[in-house]
Formats: C-alpha cells, structure tokens, sequence
C-alpha cells in the first residue's frame, strides 16, 4: 500500500487577508520558525508519504523560497518528492474551469495529470490551515478496512473554549463512523464535529470523480460531490482526538499561536515520538539577553536580541527588542525593531517592521493590532 499527498496552498487565502497580502496561505510564517504548510508537509513524511504535490494559484514566491528542492523534509527525490503545481502546468490541464482555479474542485481537477501519473494507491488530501500532528498511517488503514469511498478526518472542537468565527463543515456520523450529513454554519455551542479538511481516498477513485466532475459539469466539491454523494457512496469520518487549531482570521491566527505557549499544544504538536514538526533549516547566531532582559512564558527564535521585558509573546527569527521596551502578548515576526521604551500589547507585525522609541500599541485578544509588512510606526 503507498500513499501520495496533495497540498492546497492558497485555498484559504480569503481567510485571512492581512497575512496574505504578499503570499499564500501555505506560507503564513507560524510559532517562531514554520510555516503553516510544515505541518502538512511534515505529517505526510512521518507517514512515509514521499511523493507530495503543492497546488498553488498566485502569489506563491514566498512558499517556493521556502520549500526550495524539499530537502529539509527529505523530499528532495529522484523519484516522488515535491513537485509544485502552478495553474495552466500544461495547455489542457484545467479543463473544467479554463481559468485560474476558484474553489477546492477546479484545483483537484487541475491537478489531474500529477494524481494519474503518480502512480500510489491511496491519495492524502489536506489544506494548510490546520495545525495539528496526525499519523496518516492511521487514517489510510481505517480508509481501507471501512471500505469507505472517501474518508474525511474530523474534529470535536468545545465552542466555548475555542470559538469559530466563520462557517465551516459540521459534520453528523452514524454509530459506525458513516457521514450522514454536513451543513456548512458557524457553531454556536456544544462540542460539534468539524471538517478538517483532511481527506483520503483511493488514487482511482480520484480520478473516476475528475471524469465525473468534467463530464456533468461539477462547480463544488460540497454541493455536487459530497451532498450528491452521500445517499449513493460511502464517506466516513476518521475522528482526530489530539490538540488542533485551525486559522481562520487575523483572530484565530493570535488565539492559535497564543495557545502554542500552553504545555498541552507543546507537547502534542512538537513532542511527539517519531512525529517532529519539520521546517527550513537556518543558520542564526543563538539568541542574546542582554542583563535588563525580563523574559517569561514565551517561544524565542534564534537570532534574536533582547534589551527588554517580554511576557506572553512569540518571537520569530532577527527580532530586536531595545532597552525599557514592554512586549505583552504579542507575535512579531521575523526582523521586526522593537525601539527603547516601546510599550506593546496584543499585537502582531509581520517582517521587517520599524517601532520607534517609546511608542504605545495595543490591541485585544478579540481584536489584535496588526502592523502590516515593512512599515514603520
């Protein structure tokens, strides 16, 4: 049995426009050092998964500076490996839309040539805007001993601990794991099992559904695929039991990387056996503290220099923080300028961003503020 990935880089990139303004939502920079797609990425290698395709639309410059040949996720193969795929890869390759892929549907279909010629016979799909540590192996087993046609890997999620902002799948299951039915809706209460976005199905099943979809004309992978499927075919629901977030605005962004600093997502995302969380290596000097350096309960990445207090905060690689600064609760990525005397609290800054001495910002945990890349306050 072998098994082969597809990515959906930039399905989500809607989402969450302030971060993808430059780049896709597969390369949304993520706890101090990764990307959203290394969670991916890293699940599918540590599930002996070597052959990954990467679905992309526009904008991706970022995600291939930061996949380069794949080799830090030991991708880089003669045979299988990574293999990005841009729109129009070939003159016939998009044939049911004819244009730049809109939805879930015209991206699998345009990727049709890398699933026929990849030669697995099980096929892991997944978009980029779950982070969680999911062995494949598992779910492809209980794909095969279900029988099932296609298996979705859901979720529980308790709304009153971790609110969902925008609508999603809740999906309903019988007593044997069957999806009986989804509706797409924003959870209101309760513990509901959510879609993940993570599918597996056999590689010629795939490909019978692309037929399917260019014959009749299929616009939407729910409406015309899962919703006219359910009553004719098998989908099942592989629930997923380990810690999860996923990004679904610039608030769940915040909410999800705030919850990297509890033991509970630490442990069940980069301390799992045989299952590490993979990313580009890169070679920065340690961290230096100076001796007014004031840091508690935060992820520090390499290469940074810290004159301040910092309590709550995630910084990436190259951050500066300067002497007397205040940082609390705050994401600043990678080779953001913190002046002396800067007092900041719940905000995040992509890279590159200047702060002068001695300025105020705050955000809320509901509402972070955000400081777009390269600016200067």
């Amino acid at each position: 049995m072998t098994a082969a990935g597809l990515i959906f880089s930039n399905i989500h990139n809607q989402s969450i426009p302030e971060l993808t303004k430059q780049r896709t939502m597969a390369s949304i920079p993520y706890g101090c050092r990764y990307r959203l797609i290394d969670f991916a990425l890293s699940n599918m290698v540590n599930s002996n998964i070597s052959t990954v395709g990467v679905i992309t639309h526009n904008n991706y410059q970022s995600l291939m500076d930061h996949l380069g040949t794949g080799k830090d996720w030991d991708l880089a193969r003669r045979s299988g490996g990574i293999k990005l795929l841009p729109p129009f890869i070939s003159a016939h390759e998009n044939r049911l839309a004819g244009k730049l892929y809109e939805n879930r549907l015209e991206a699998t279909v345009g990727a049709a040539n890398f699933i026929r010629y990849c030669s697995a016979d099980y096929m892991v799909l997944s978009d980029c805007d779950a982070i969680l540590n999911i062995d494949f192996k598992a779910v492809i087993e209980d794909h095969i001993r279900s029988g099932a046609f296609l298996t979705l890997v859901g979720k529980r999620v308790d709304v009153k601990k971790n609110p969902i902002d925008c609508p999603v799948d809740i999906l309903t299951v019988d007593s044997t794991g069957r999806l009986t039915d989804f509706e797409v809706a924003i959870p209101q209460k309760g513990k509901p099992l959510i879609n993940t976005n993570i599918m597996v199905i056999k590689r010629t099943d795939l490909l019978s559904l692309i037929d399917e979809a260019i014959a009749k004309g299929y616009k939407s992978f729910h409406n015309d695929v899962m919703r006219h499927g359910l009553r004719r075919r098998l989908f099942r629901v592989y629930e997923f039991d380990g810690w999860y977030t996923q990004i679904t605005s610039l608030e769940s962004y915040f909410a999800g990387s705030m919850a990297l600093l509890t033991e509970e997502a630490q442990n069940s995302l980069f301390r799992v056996e045989d299952r590490l969380i993979y990313t580009k290596v890169r070679n920065s000097p340690p961290t230096k503290y100076a001796a007014s350096a004031k840091v508690t309960n935060s992820l520090v990445a390499d290469g940074c220099s810290i004159e301040g207090t910092v309590e709550n905060c995630i910084l990436f690689r190259g951050v500066r923080v300067g002497k007397g600064a205040v940082l609390k609760n705050c994401i600043l990525m990678q080779d953001t300028n913190v002046g002396d005397r800067a007092d900041l609290n719940c905000v995040i800054t992509d890279k590159n961003v200047v702060i002068k001495d001695e300025r105020r910002l705050s955000g809320h945990e509901t509402m972070p503020f955000f400081i777009g890349k390269g600016q200067m306050v």
